[in-house]
């Protein structure tokens, strides 16, 4: 956590579809240009420093183009050395979807809670999955529609094969199973499933036969075991899983703003994605390790090497903070406007992508960290 208040020693961002990138290195690693080689071997970018060689493994296909490493002014802040350079890329890195995006029918699916990997669900076939509107669907019937929307005040449920997605939870009918505590009094909408194991909340009781789930609180997998996601940290699978739906919801619908909100329909994060094509790799003064420690861009490809860094695909976003006297004007914009998406995710789960983009952004160098009156992050893939 100390690691995230402090600035990398140096930061490489890669736009695939520009072909383009930027290397900044902070002020104490070099003076001037000339004490720093930047060369480009196979699929790794080399940074030789007075501190030593630095190098930033690429995807398959993506190469730096030898001899286009420019030096940039930086302007009036004087926060280190800045490099501009060129890429070639055969074609662009490729994520894997989220589970909203996996699920198939007539594939068997077992079903766990991600903070303790207890099963939580008897395995599963279903014969439909079937997507739910999306949660301005009302809005926009009720601004392009001449006639009512007649669906209006109807819930679509599941049937007993059945599973309704939404933008960030499934709908399942739930199947007597000792891992999950009873969602408790019916009367109290909407009661909290939790799984019985470790307490984690993981959705809500629509109704006595419907189950809610939400897709940063349960794994997914199609064998009978979750062995394989055991070592996975909370921070990182909720980071990979937000981003992965931004992606594919700002692909399929061509909506770039969203407002992260909780159960009770409050915004914590307004969030604007700026671009998907993003390779993120950077440099800490200290190896970061720990499950509980925040992720930054660029794995170390070595455990035990912190000179070498995979560059990660990534989303650059921008985004504001919300509370009860912040941001009053821009929230009460956002709500208006009906392009604006709205994810809902568990009260807990906005805290910790929030502090995930606050310690992206303590990471960047002090001209990446604002643009406007927003903060810029970087949300890995």
């Amino acid at each position: 956590m100390e690691e995230s208040g402090k600035q990398h020693e140096i930061f490489v961002e890669l736009r695939q579809r520009l072909e383009s990138g930027l290397l900044i290195l902070r002020k104490d690693i070099a003076q001037c240009p000339t004490e720093v080689k930047v060369d480009s071997s196979n699929s790794s970018l080399l940074i030789q420093t007075p501190r030593g060689l630095r190098c930033a493994e690429l995807p398959p296909g993506v190469r730096v183009v030898q001899g286009s490493c420019q030096p940039t002014p930086t302007g009036d802040g004087g926060e280190g050395l800045h490099f501009r350079l060129r890429l070639s890329v055969d074609q662009p890195a490729e994520a894997q979807g989220s589970v909203i995006e996996r699920l198939q029918v007539q594939q068997p699916y077992g079903f766990y809670c991600q903070a303790c990997r207890s099963r939580i669900l008897e395995q599963r076939v279903f014969r439909r999955v079937l997507p739910l509107p999306s949660g301005n669907w009302n809005a926009l019937v009720g601004e392009w529609c001449c006639h009512p929307d007649p669906f209006a005040n109807r819930k679509l449920h599941p049937r007993a094969e059945d599973c309704l997605t939404g933008d960030t939870h499934f709908l399942l009918l739930p199947i007597t199973d000792k891992t999950l505590k009873s969602p408790g009094q019916p009367n109290v909408p909407p009661p909290r499933v939790s799984c019985k194991n470790c307490s984690a909340t993981l959705g809500e009781a629509l109704t006595r036969d419907v189950l809610k789930f939400y897709i940063t609180e349960v794994v997914e997998t199609e064998s009978e075991d979750c062995e394989t996601d055991r070592t996975g940290r909370r921070l990182e699978f909720v980071e990979k899983t937000v981003s992965a739906r931004l992606v594919e919801l700002s692909s399929a619908q061509s909506t770039f703003r969203f407002s992260i909100q909780g159960p009770s329909g409050t915004a914590a994060i307004l969030l604007w994605v700026l671009n998907t094509d993003t390779l993120v790799a950077s440099f800490p003064e200290i190896p970061v390790s720990g499950d509980d420690t925040l992720i930054f861009p660029g794995d170390s490809c070595h455990p035990s090497e912190d000179r070498s860094r995979c560059a990660v695909g990534a989303i650059k976003v921008l985004y504001l903070p919300c509370g009860p006297s912040m941001h009053q004007d821009t929230v009460s914009a956002w709500e208006k406007d009906i392009s604006v998406h709205t994810l809902t995710l568990p009260q807990t789960t906005c805290q910790e992508v929030l502090q995930l983009l606050r310690a992206s952004t303590s990471s960047l160098p002090p001209s990446l960290r604002c643009m406007n009156s927003y903060q810029v992050a970087f949300m890995r893939r």
